[in-house]
């Protein structure tokens, strides 16, 4: 047994006289029901039974007697399993004591270090009236209309409005489109794109070809090159609407553009306020992470990196991605995952262990209020999505999950910040 893991082996005896008592009872309640020729059912001696019987006996006292006693030695050894013990090595005569080893992973024991009043720096952001005007011209672009262009040919700035189609170098599936805008001279725009419809006019065709990198933000092209034929089939300019007390009215009602720029202030605040939050929270919990040492169950490393694995796929599919598509070489993704994983699991465990220090747990009525969020979310009521939760085991997760959630507030509370500028 390695002190540096959370593997434990026990080397177990049950004592012969309870084996035997065990083997006499096993025995009685197979000669009750047995079949055996030349007796009544019932009837055949308890002696005959236990010669013509002796495996199937002898397994049931296992399976009777090896559970109580790994119960019995986890308890006086206070440990904590999180596996399930696999058993090995057993000795099990006819007549003398069961000796058995079972192995199986427990919770770490460890003393608590510093975890209050620590302080954590985050970086300064600030919301300047810069930020607001970026918003308010994010706003009028997505209220802008593409009119369209004639007598003349397509310049940067202008949408390119194309009919398309793409084939992928090596085979695969094509790429076709009857109508779609591309920003010509946008820095969104792909290289080739640009110079080749730069200059191009209303019925003019296109073929050339495009190598899409490996980070590109689709899925579906990183990495791939596609042959397109191209029709330009129109021109288009984006007229934003003007920044005025009229563009802000049609935001909202009634409210001048002073009004706008002041709810978007209120907004860039809120969200600053939650990314310091968040900022705050990581940063502090690796500092707690770091700043104690002791050894991860294994099986609860592993089934983090399935998490993070799965929580990939998902990604992928939501994006219309199909995963068995992709080639991705999934065993190295999964393995790379392994010491972020060994993190995760301790930063789980350190606050499961501070709260609990702290008195820190999460309430009925907590729970019935993160209930009714999700109920909101899905358009379910409360009943129903607490009955799924039920049906799904996920009660006891969620609860612990707010708890972390609670703890790491706690955590933010009774800790300071120091900002990048304040050491200027």
């Amino acid at each position: 047994m390695s002190e540096a893991t959370c593997r434990r082996e026990l080397e177990l005896e049950i004592p012969a006289e309870t084996v035997q008592k065990a083997m006499e009872r096993v025995a009685r309640e197979f000669a009750r029901v047995a079949r055996v020729p030349g007796f009544r059912p019932g009837k055949a001696p308890v002696t005959l039974i236990r010669r013509r019987f002796a495996d199937d006996i002898k397994s049931e006292v296992l399976q009777s007697l090896v559970p109580e006693q790994i119960e019995r030695a986890v308890t006086e050894n206070k440990m904590v399993p999180i596996t399930q013990p696999q058993v090995d090595k057993v000795d099990f005569a006819e007549a003398g004591a069961v000796k058995f080893r079972a192995s199986f992973e427990v919770l770490p024991e460890f003393e608590l270090g510093q975890y209050k009043d620590l302080e954590v720096e985050i970086d300064d952001v600030k919301i300047e009236d810069a930020d607001v005007d970026k918003a308010l011209e994010e706003l009028r672009d997505r209220a802008a209309n593409f009119v369209p262009v004639e007598g003349r040919a397509i310049a940067d700035g202008d949408y390119a409005q194309l009919k398309l189609n793409g084939i992928p170098a090596g085979g695969g599936e094509p790429l076709a489109a009857d109508s779609v805008l591309c920003h010509v001279g946008g820095e969104e725009t792909m290289d080739a794109f640009n110079t080749n419809l730069r200059g191009a006019a209303i019925g003019d065709h296109k073929n050339f070809d495009v190598t899409y990198p490996a980070d590109y933000p689709d899925p579906k092209l990183q990495g791939k090159t596609y042959s397109y034929a191209v029709e330009v089939i129109g021109i288009k300019e984006k007229k934003r609407p003007e920044l005025n007390d009229e563009f802000a009215k049609d935001l909202g009602e009634g409210q001048t553009l002073e009004e706008l720029r002041g709810k978007i202030r209120e907004n860039l605040e809120a969200a600053r306020a939650h990314k310091i939050k968040e900022q705050t929270s990581q940063k502090l919990l690796s500092k707690i992470v770091e700043g104690h040492d002791f050894p991860v169950p294994q099986a609860l490393v592993e089934h983090q990196m399935d998490s993070l694995l799965e929580r990939t796929v998902r990604s992928l599919a939501q994006q219309g991605v199909d995963p068995r598509a992709v080639n991705v070489d999934w065993v190295a993704l999964r393995n790379r995952q392994k010491d972020r994983s060994i993190v995760d699991v301790k930063a789980e465990l350190l606050l499961d262990r501070i709260a609990t220090q702290e008195n820190i747990d999460i309430s009925d009525e907590e729970m019935e209020k993160e209930i009714a969020t999700l109920a909101e979310r899905s358009g379910e009521s409360a009943t129903a999505v607490r009955a799924n939760l039920t049906r799904q085991g996920a009660l006891d997760r969620m609860k612990s999950k707010l708890r972390s959630e609670k703890t790491l507030d706690w955590l933010c509370r009774n800790s300071r910040t120091r900002t990048k500028a304040e050491e200027k």
